[in-house]
């Protein structure tokens, strides 16, 4: 969308320009053609689908909207997002016309590499937590619905899983599970017990601490058969309960997938 965007060591994603009021809106790019300016991602997927031959299936993913127009209102990560959720109280229309941008342009990219060979989806709304019940549901659960439903028909008989993961939105698990979405990811905070009396047979993903792996190997295949306990009974992506860490030792992500390959052999 035109916004220039630097992954700094130690800080992660920042944009030395970010957008200060609605009218810097006037900045951006839109409508975006994902295929001009996002080919490189492509041929990525390609390369890796083709590289995998078969051995397992490849996800395709994307930020949601409000996490990353709270990017691109911070500047970076934030504790507090204080910026981008003034904008929600102050600026509503604007907040909802610049969620909807995202939320087409997501919506067009994720097609995209469903077509470059992604076999599976997931949207990371990773600041979902910060927001609350009520500007959860009127500012990111809306445009959240709105990529899932544009993908399904775009795709039409082309039937990708998609899966949607927000992260501290405790609050909105009933919800979640009532969208397009046909896996409902939890972070690590979440009972996985809890979240399936709210969402009946929903598909869950999830949701090992990312930092359990920094435990011995021998800790961590207990606490990985223990995660695995929790959802049994019912279908289950194993996965961590956010993203890995830029220091975690391979070989312990390769304990917590052979743990997880072991149990589901049993």
């Amino acid at each position: 969308m035109g916004m220039t965007v630097e992954m700094i060591p130690g800080k992660g994603p920042s944009f030395p320009s970010p957008l200060s009021s609605p009218d810097d809106m006037s900045r951006l790019q839109y409508p975006v053609d994902v295929k001009a300016s996002l080919g490189y991602v492509m041929k990525a997927i390609t390369l890796t689908r083709q590289r995998l031959d078969g051995r397992v299936p490849l996800f395709g993913f994307c930020g949601a909207p409000w996490t990353l127009m709270s990017y691109m209102i911070e500047g970076a990560g934030s504790t507090t997002h204080s910026k981008s959720k003034a904008w929600l109280y102050r600026h509503p229309a604007e907040a909802h016309q610049l969620l909807d941008m995202l939320a087409n342009t997501c919506a067009d990219f994720l097609v995209e590499q469903v077509r470059a060979g992604a076999q599976i989806l997931q949207v990371f709304d990773s600041h979902a937590g910060i927001l609350g019940s009520h500007l959860f549901s009127t500012f990111s659960l809306p445009y959240l619905e709105k990529i899932a439903s544009k993908v399904k028909a775009t795709l039409k008989e082309q039937a990708v899983p998609m899966v949607v993961f927000a992260k501290g939105a405790h609050y909105a698990i009933e919800k979640l599970a009532m969208t397009s979405y046909d896996v409902l990811g939890l972070d690590w905070s979440m009972d996985p017990q809890l979240a399936r009396s709210q969402c009946g047979e929903k598909v869950l993903q999830g949701n090992l601490d990312p930092c359990a792996l920094y435990t011995d190997q021998d800790d961590l295949r207990k606490k990985t058969e223990e995660m695995m306990l929790s959802f049994r009974g019912y279908k289950h992506i194993a996965n961590l309960g956010h993203g890995i860490y830029p220091d975690m030792d391979p070989d312990h992500l390769r304990t917590f997938l052979r743990a997880v390959n072991s149990y589901r052999k049993s």
